[in-house]
C-alpha cells in the first residue's frame, strides 16, 4: 500500500482541527453571538483578501442574511470556531450582525404555563 491510499476515509472527520482555524482563540465578550444571531457580508465590491477559507466562506455564506447557526451547520465547524470568524469579520467591517430580538417579550406569563401543566396532567 503506497502513502496515500487507506490512511484516510470520509468516517474519519475534519483533519484540521477547530483550534487551528482560531489559532487557539476563544470567542470575544465584545461579540455576543447566540445561535439566532443574523449575519450579513457587507457589500464589496471585490472579495476581500487575506482572510483564510474559513473567513471567506462565512463571507459568501453571508451575502443573504443568515444565522450563527445555520454557518456552522453549512461549514461542518463547531459554534465556538464559527462565533471567533464571524467576529474576526466583525472587527474588520466586512459583516454585520442583528441579534434576534428581546427574548423577555417572547415568554408566555406563568398563568398560561400552569394552565398547559394542569391540561397535561389531567390527561
Amino acid at each position: 500500500m503506497n502513502r496515500d491510499e487507506g490512511w484516510y476515509d470520509e468516517s474519519a472527520g475534519p483533519l484540521v482541527r477547530p483550534y487551528t482555524i482560531t489559532n487557539g482563540r476563544t470567542p470575544t465578550a465584545t461579540a455576543q453571538l447566540d445561535l439566532s444571531t443574523q449575519v450579513m457580508a457587507l457589500r464589496a465590491e471585490r472579495e476581500p483578501t487575506g482572510l483564510s477559507p474559513e473567513h471567506l466562506a462565512v463571507v459568501r455564506l453571508s451575502r443573504a442574511p443568515v444565522s450563527i447557526a445555520e454557518i456552522a451547520a453549512h461549514l461542518h465547524l463547531p459554534l465556538g470556531v464559527v462565533r471567533v470568524l464571524c467576529g474576526d469579520l466583525i472587527d474588520r467591517g466586512l459583516v454585520i450582525t442583528r441579534s434576534p430580538t428581546n427574548r423577555s417579550a417572547q415568554r408566555p406569563d406563568l398563568d398560561t404555563l400552569q394552565a398547559v401543566l394542569d391540561g397535561l396532567i389531567n390527561l
